[in-house]
């Protein structure tokens, strides 16, 4: 792993970041990339040696820029994503177009990115963190459910593609993790029904038959698993304490 380049998307909090510090303990050359410059600080700060740049993973502009500044990737992990709840009726064509463009489009965009020069190296690892939202349907996320079936259904393409390129393309799947997402949605269950914090986290953690939500650094676990197994291709690995099974 030494001397290998990563790339992680949404890399300035919560999955994302726990990611980066992983694969630094692994020996790899770590840039974050995400919207927010203060974030990008304030993980830089706290994992040392790392680079970053800031962002728009739906914007082609924007990821071309940044990929060209990152320059050679080795391993891309399309991490970035974001999460609204809305009964079906009540998602508006905006909040349709933006939840598959942060978590669909973003993903193409930056695997594009990075594909040519892994093609050329005939080495590469692309590893998109999906959601158990992209093997099963959870209610009022309709537009978040089929932006992560998209991710899926690219990644196993795409993996069929270059499966004999040098290069693996598989997807994570976590279940309800401790992140700022998870935070949101505590707020939203709050608000809404009057639970306190500590019943609406009960309520996302009792979906894992473990009863606990996930936490960030075994998803990062599952990434660097991904990112060492080169006979692993086109899979969607669960992390979610038996929900999908």
């Amino acid at each position: 792993m030494s001397g290998l380049h990563a790339v992680v998307t949404g890399g300035g909090s919560g999955i994302g970041a726990s990611i980066a510090k992983r694969l630094l303990a692994d020996g790899v050359r770590v840039t974050l990339m995400g919207r927010s410059l203060e974030r990008l600080q304030v993980q830089q700060a706290a994992l040392g040696d790392v680079a970053f740049q800031v962002c728009d993973v739906g914007n082609e502009g924007s990821v071309t820029d940044a990929f060209a500044a990152a320059g050679d990737v080795d391993i891309l992990v399309n991490n970035a994503g974001q999460v609204e709840t809305a009964p079906l009726a009540r998602t508006s064509l905006e909040l349709w177009h933006r939840l598959l463009n942060v978590n669909l489009t973003g993903t193409f965009l930056c695997s594009r990115a990075v594909l040519p020069g892994m093609l050329a190296r005939r080495q590469g690892r692309i590893v998109n963190v999906a959601s158990t939202a992209a093997l099963k349907g959870y209610a009022y996320v309709a537009a978040y459910c089929a932006a992560k079936h998209g991710v899926l259904g690219l990644t196993r393409a795409l993996a069929l593609e270059v499966a004999t390129k040098g290069v693996t393309v598989n997807a994570v799947c976590p279940g309800y993790t401790e992140t700022d997402i998870v935070a949101s949605a505590v707020d939203n269950i709050v608000a809404k029904t009057g639970r306190t914090p500590a019943q609406a986290r009960a309520e996302l953690a009792k979906v894992n038959p473990q009863g606990r939500l996930i936490q960030p650094d075994e998803v990062a676990a599952t990434v660097a698993w991904l990112v060492h197994s080169a006979g692993v291709n086109g899979q969607a690995i669960a992390v979610c304490g038996g929900e999908t099974a």
